[in-house]
């Protein structure tokens, strides 16, 4: 997996940016500096947001996730494939961007497909943050605020991606890892998180 680091909230603000990626990651392609992306993501509103400082930093998320893709084939998937697909993608660069997503998807749905519970609701959520807290004093001084937004955040990507019918669901789907991504997951190295995408070496 990527080199996370330590644990950060940048979910509360950053989301799935599905549209945006797609947007940033066609720039990226054609090669355009990160700097230019933001420039011209601001310039030209290309998210249509309310304030350029908004536009800025989401530019920026995305260009940090296609970087943590490491995979010029992944990144092109991204820009061109399928929603479907490249919905997956965009869930594995936010999972190689950020360590809480990594860790939710891996030790929590990773978990429960590799047992066949399909079973899912708040109590899993809410285990897997209680236990993070515990064992990471940084995530232990969120605010509750925060640590809800995210968990809001992480059900609502289960949602986008096919996991979850509704944010209201009680029951995981069986998810069907696409080809590209499966060979970019490969390619990474990155065996631990094939289960979280129904996949079973």
């Amino acid at each position: 997996m990527s080199s996370l680091g330590t644990y950060q909230g940048g979910l509360t603000a950053e989301q799935f940016l599905f549209s945006e990626i797609r947007i940033v990651s066609q720039m990226y392609l054609d090669g355009v500096s990160t700097e230019e992306i933001v420039q011209r993501a601001k310039e030209e509103n290309l998210f249509q947001y309310p304030t350029e400082r908004e536009i800025g930093r989401m530019a920026r998320a995305c260009c940090k996730r296609i970087e943590a893709l490491n995979n010029p084939e992944l990144v092109s998937a991204l820009a061109c494939a399928p929603v479907r697909v490249a919905k997956q993608i965009n869930l594995y660069a936010i999972m190689r961007y950020n360590r809480i997503a990594w860790d939710f998807m891996v030790c929590v749905i990773g978990e429960k497909f590799l047992r066949q519970d399909m079973s899912f609701g708040r109590r899993d959520i809410n285990l897997f943050f209680t236990e993070l807290q515990a064992k990471n004093d940084a995530v232990a001084q969120w605010s509750d605020g925060t640590v809800n937004k995210i968990k809001s955040v992480l059900t609502k990507i289960l949602v986008e991606t096919e996991y979850l019918d509704t944010v209201r669901s009680a029951e995981l789907n069986p998810v069907f890892l696409c080809e590209e991504l499966e060979q970019g997951i490969r390619a990474n190295h990155d065996f631990d998180a094939l289960p979280a995408f129904y996949c079973f070496p």
